[in-house]
């Protein structure tokens, strides 16, 4: 996993699925909030028609946007790029890929005119884990998925690519110090 994430497990769903766990991600940096997201894995042994397995990885990632990035034409086809090249850097195997790439800004005016523009990008997305055919069982390790997960917050966060197989090497905490 990246170390620029921490990941903590949250309540998960209760009604979608007979089993769902779900994890919640941050910024690592507390003097960072340029992205943060939630990953829910749906699991119902009878298949769901409508995911066309019985597996449902869903994803939310939330990530504040400079100033110029707010206000491109782009920013939509661009957030669903990161999704599909999230999955692919991976080597996810899916099915029924859907979503939603929003994005929201605000401007301050009159007493309030000194503050900064805000722009935000919210990114939703969904897709079965590929099954084999005959035995149900998923091709790809859920690890994979979750870590295209993180990925595509990365992405949306501005943060430089970690290629697969590099350790990040960060600033460590010297002995003695807090």
């Amino acid at each position: 996993m990246r170390p620029d994430f921490e990941l903590d497990e949250a309540p998960a769903p209760q009604r979608l699925a007979p089993a769902a766990v779900a994890l919640t991600a941050e910024m690592t940096d507390p003097e960072s909030d340029l992205a943060s997201g939630r990953f829910v894995l749906l699991h119902d042994p009878d298949g769901v028609d409508e995911w066309g397995g019985c597996f449902r990885a869903v994803v939310f990632v939330r990530a504040t946007l400079e100033d110029d990035m707010a206000d491109d034409p782009m920013l939509h086809d661009v957030g669903w790029s990161w999704v599909t090249e999230s999955l692919t850097g991976r080597g996810c195997r899916a099915t029924q890929l859907g979503g939603t790439v929003t994005r929201t800004s605000g401007r301050s005016f009159g007493t309030m005119t000194d503050r900064p523009s805000d722009g935000f990008v919210e990114i939703r997305a969904s897709w079965t884990p590929l099954e084999a055919p005959d035995t149900g069982e998923v091709l790809d390790d859920m690890g994979a998925h979750l870590s295209a997960w993180v990925d595509l917050m990365a992405q949306a966060a501005g943060l430089p690519p970690l290629p697969h197989g590099v350790v990040h090497v960060g600033a460590r905490r010297r002995r003695g110090r807090n």
